[in-house]
């Protein structure tokens, strides 16, 4: 049954004027604002940091752009803006281009050197905090250079193909170790040191790989290159990809790490570390001789690719120490066999890495 308007509240005939000019509103035909043109978006892909007198310098750039029906190849868009804040800076970007910018599509952060030195944590703070951006991206410090200069080298084409092939060179064992923003953010905070992969701009407008930059609280420490940058794959257990060259009697030898498995533990005097004990199991295959080495030869070959190696963790592990940054995590992995003994010495553990005697044995196998 039909219920008749009991005068409660507004009736159809008063309704139909409201609804008639939400519809108006909504269609866009009142005086509010025009919203941007949403079809020509800027999807940045990298995002440069650098400091600036202004504050904060941030390049962005988009990569080669595909416009049109066809899909017609158009130059990267590079922004700049120096402001107080990245915010700032952001927002400022927003008004070069006819385009939207949109930042959610960032993939590549650099930061450049002395951005580094002077400590990271703003931008991952903002990273962390802002919904577009988030801390997935990749993150590689520049080595010697600014962020923009980077960003700048790859001219009309952008570094963004540089970067990507790094990064997949990188996972697959064949480069240096790639790092996310948050990845470097979580050992910030739970190890007080981290290690990035660092990147110097180089001839053709390419970016050449530089070892690692090792951040202690969030500044930059110094840098791990050659062997001690190995040596930094080798306690983490990362990119084991490399070939090693051995003189034997008569044969010489080329040998394809293919593999490295390394545990620490803690050795103690009561509650005192006495010493971090590294072991590293490495694997490998045989790539090039004159004569399959057999025997005496094999075991030669073996207990030359272990000084080799040990040689490596040596070097990494003398820079590390001196910094007082273990950002391979060895202490914290180590204490979980002496749970009670690690938590009584976990803050002060920097200096206790500083100082205890490391211990390291290694083991090649040859395939």
């Amino acid at each position: 049954m039909r219920q008749s308007h009991t005068g409660d509240g507004p009736g159809p005939a008063l309704l139909l004027p409201v609804v008639l000019a939400l519809c108006l509103l909504l269609a866009g035909c009142a005086g509010l604002p025009t919203a941007r043109e949403m079809g020509d978006m800027a999807l940045l892909r990298t995002l440069g940091v650098d400091p600036s007198p202004a504050g904060v310098a941030v390049t962005g750039s988009t990569g080669p752009r595909a416009r049109g029906l066809q899909g017609e190849g158009e130059a990267a868009l590079t922004l700049e803006a120096d402001q107080a804040s990245l915010s700032a800076a952001c927002l400022a970007m927003q008004g070069q281009t006819d385009s939207y910018v949109f930042f959610g599509y960032v993939d590549q952060l650099l930061l450049g050197q002395a951005l580094a030195e002077e400590g990271v944590r703003p931008v991952l703070d903002y990273f962390a905090r802002n919904a577009e951006l988030g801390l997935g991206a990749q993150l590689w410090l520049v080595r010697g250079a600014a962020a923009r200069e980077a960003l700048s080298a790859g001219g009309d084409q952008g570094i963004d193909a540089r970067l990507e092939t790094l990064q997949k060179d990188g996972e697959m064992g064949i480069a240096n170790l790639t790092r996310t923003a948050g990845e470097v953010y979580a050992d910030l905070l739970e190890l007080g040191c981290a290690y990035a992969p660092a990147l110097s701009p180089a001839g053709d407008a390419a970016l050449a790989e530089t070892g690692y930059g090792i951040l202690k609280g969030d500044a930059l420490a110094g840098f791990l290159e050659g062997q001690e940058a190995r040596g930094l794959d080798l306690l983490v257990g990362g990119s084991a990809a490399d070939v090693a060259e051995v003189e034997l009697p008569d044969n010489r030898v080329s040998v394809k790490i293919t593999s490295a498995s390394t545990k620490s533990r803690l050795e103690f005097q009561g509650d005192v570390p006495s010493a971090l004990k590294i072991t590293c199991k490495i694997e490998a295959r045989l790539s090039e001789y004159q004569e399959r080495p057999v025997g005496e030869g094999m075991t030669a070959l073996q207990a030359e690719l272990e000084r080799q190696e040990r040689a490596c963790l040596e070097a990494a592990l003398k820079r590390l120490q001196a910094w007082g940054a273990d950002c391979a995590g060895l202490g914290a992995r180590a204490g979980t066999a002496h749970p009670a003994r690690w938590r009584a010495i976990q803050e002060d553990w920097s200096e206790w890495f500083s100082r205890v005697p490391v211990k390291i044995q290694v083991t090649v196998r040859v395939m």
